[in-house]
């Protein structure tokens, strides 16, 4: 194999799980290439506990923003203790710096204290806590060193490990999503009502049930689901509980905003029937129900799927013809082309972090990794100057990278909690039962049902019933033709797409499973993507995967998990970090989850997360945070009172100043220095004495 042939590959194996439950799936990667690497080292003491927390992410009940939450909390524990013991960087918690003979000795050593005690305290009320700390025990023990050293002392590796896990676990432990309230049972659950949590508009709907009950379809309903089990095969319900409700609170890494009770980036609501954006409402409906259509190998339709033909978009768009041709190679990539309804079953299976997965942030920290292990990766910051060693390479690459995905969880949760977003399966069922809105003239007029489209959605009467077209269906109803639900044996057997009730549709998902616990605007798939998608572009100086291509093979029969399938082997392609992204977007269309406009969006936001987070990192790696400008604003609140405020970095510490006159020393205002946990900090004055002028100071300590 020649250079330029080399991929990267993304492998997913199956695994099986309790047979009485369902087959999951394992997100692994690797990289397949017959040209070996000269020589390899063991992976970086990063990496190693890295591994040990997407391990722990994979037995846990899935919880995607507080997945985010505990792989930066980590990476914040590993990129301190390296800058610990290195000159010129930045800690972004704790930032003490020490010194030691063996420099290599003491950064492993300090990291794996910080990594192990920061991954007990989030993993102690995981539902298999008792196996992920007993192999985190056995883990550190492997490593040589005793679990039992709590020693805070700091001349020591050890003792500056455990005092950098306190410093960053003191950081994240109060900052809104409620850690401390959590049990194995509900853990981060959200505020009382009574202190602003979240109230349900709509009662849940009975999944097994034809049609719903709203009070406002534009908000979102819960669902109620029979034997109900979570992503990793754990009881839940029956009515699902909002998961994630508080994140609107949570404290980010680099967004900021001026009013606490709006999201952090907002792209505007998302359009409502009988509302603003009507019209777009309706048509995202379609485009949903046209998805589902498509989820057959039996309708003959084939496309390319190569990175020739098929990506390379423009920002929250789905615009791309492809790209002209490999960066590595110089050639055009080669066709690919392949069964749609294979293409798109296995599309959203691959991105739907279900079952044994690492859920969206941790996905794209496997593939990281996988970018990482390439034999023709070349570790430079930015992509350029000089080549860093594994380690340097790994904590700022964590670093960075989950500082975008929690970023992109603060970013995306709190758009679903503030504007509270429609779900397909709530909307498409309460359209289909009230009728059609394309005919006054035709039988089940309403106009807010759905829209009659030939060979799409259809009004059932006794003559389509007769002719065989609508068989067992009810004259009056509408009819979509949609794929209709898991088989019975989703090992042997597909479903293909049929007729049937608008009322009774489902998206394409596991029976026991159908829509996560929460509303669905933005896209969390589209903005954890995008985020992550942002910074690995930045950080290796490329958009493109290494050797311009990487790849996912899921094999003929078994590649499926839902369903039986595909009917062949499919190969998913990306050229770009971007063209994942869009992919991973896309999957949750295909999947019956959100609709175009909830993915567009969401690409919107993570890119704005994404680079955001990637520019503050980049401080904290050359030094230059401690530079930052400090803006001060006065205005008046009315006769008596001015606000001060003032921009702050997160974690650096402030004091106000004043001085009557600008030929004297400016002295300390009356109060405590104070430690910023958000972007600004705002002061009241009276207007009760002479005219001062006002400067802030920051510094790393008190």
């Amino acid at each position: 194999m020649t250079y330029q042939e080399c991929s990267a590959h993304l492998g997913k194996p199956r695994f099986r799980t309790n047979p009485a439950r369902h087959a999951g799936f394992a997100w692994l990667l690797f990289i397949l290439c017959s040209l070996a690497p000269a020589s390899q080292s063991a992976p970086s003491i990063a990496r190693d506990w890295n591994e040990q927390i997407l391990a722990a992410i994979r037995v846990d009940t899935p919880h995607p923003p507080a997945q985010a939450r505990n792989l930066f909390s980590l990476s914040v524990c590993m990129y301190d203790a390296w800058a610990a013991y290195t000159n010129g960087p930045v800690g972004y918690v704790y930032r003490a710096k020490h010194q030691a003979a063996d420099l290599d000795a003491a950064r492993h050593e300090a990291i794996s204290y910080a990594a192990f005690r920061m991954l007990r305290e989030r993993y102690a009320y995981s539902k298999t806590s008792s196996a992920t700390l007993a192999n985190l025990n056995a883990h550190m023990t492997s490593l040589g060193y005793s679990v039992l050293n709590t020693s805070r002392d700091t001349s020591t590796p050890a003792g500056v490990g455990n005092s950098i896990y306190d410093a960053v676990s003191a950081w994240f432990i109060n900052d809104g999503c409620r850690q401390t309230n959590g049990t194995q049972s509900v853990p981060y659950p959200d505020y009382p009502v009574s202190q602003g949590g979240y109230t349900y508009i709509n009662d849940p709907m009975p999944t097994e049930l034809p049609g719903t009950f709203v009070t406002d379809i534009n908000r979102w309903q819960r669902l109620q689901i029979v034997n109900a089990i979570d992503q990793n095969g754990f009881p839940e319900g029956p009515i699902q509980t909002y998961q994630g409700a508080q994140w609107l609170k949570v404290r980010p890494f680099a967004l900021t905003r001026t009013d606490s009770t709006k999201p952090w980036i907002d792209p505007g609501p998302p359009p409502h029937l009988n509302g603003v954006g009507d019209a777009e409402f309706r048509t995202n409906i379609v485009a949903v129900l046209r998805a589902s259509s498509e989820l057959t190998p039996d309708d003959g339709v084939m496309i390319d799927i190569s990175p020739g033909a098929f990506g390379n978009n423009s920002l929250g768009a789905n615009d791309g013809g492809g790209h002209l041709e490999n960066p590595a190679t110089g050639q055009p990539y080669a066709p690919n082309v392949v069964k749609r309804g294979d293409f798109v079953r296995v599309l959203a299976e691959f991105w739907a972090d279900g079952p044994n997965s690492e859920t969206p942030p941790g996905h794209w920290n496997t593939l990281a990794n996988a970018v990482s292990d390439h034999p023709l990766f070349v570790k430079r910051i930015g992509g350029t100057g000089p080549v860093v060693d594994d380690l340097e390479w790994d904590v700022k690459m964590y670093f960075a990278l989950n500082a975008a995905v929690h970023e992109a969880a603060c970013a995306a949760w709190s758009l679903k909690r503030y504007y509270d977003g429609w779900r397909p399966i709530s909307v498409i069922r309460y359209m289909g039962q009230l009728g059609q809105s394309s005919d006054p003239n035709e039988a089940s007029y309403h106009p807010d049902g759905l829209p009659l489209i030939p060979n799409l959605i259809e009004l059932v009467s006794f003559e389509t019933i007769f002719s065989g077209r609508h068989a067992g269906l009810r004259p009056g109803k509408i009819a979509v033709l949609a794929w209709p639900g898991q088989p019975a044996n989703p090992t042997t057997t597909y479903r293909g797409v049929k007729w049937l009730h608008a009322e009774t549709w489902v998206p394409y998902q596991r029976t026991n499973f159908v829509t996560p616990a929460f509303p669905g605007y933005v896209s969390g798939h589209s903005t954890f993507s995008r985020s992550a998608a942002e910074t690995l572009t930045a950080l290796t100086g490329s958009p493109f995967f290494p050797g311009g291509m990487a790849t996912y093979t899921a094999p003929a029969l078994t590649g499926l998990g839902f369903e039986r399938g595909p009917t062949e082997a499919i190969q998913l392609q990306w050229a770009t970090y971007f063209d994942a992204a869009d992919q991973a977007g896309l999957s949750r269309i295909w999947g019956g989850i959100h609709p175009p406009l909830d993915d567009f969006a969401g690409r919107r936001v993570g890119s704005q997360a994404g680079q955001g987070a990637w520019a503050l990192a980049q401080k904290y790696f050359d030094g230059s945070i401690t530079n930052s400008t400090i803006a001060l604003a006065i205005r008046p609140l009315d006769a008596n009172r001015s606000e001060l405020r003032f921009n702050t970095v997160r974690g650096f510490h402030y004091k106000l100043q004043s001085t009557t006159d600008l030929a004297t020393p400016f002295n300390d205002e009356p109060g405590n220095t104070a430690l910023a946990f958000e972007d600004s900090i705002t002061r009241t004055n009276l207007h009760d004495g002479p005219r001062k002028f006002y400067r802030a100071v920051g510094s790393l300590t008190p």
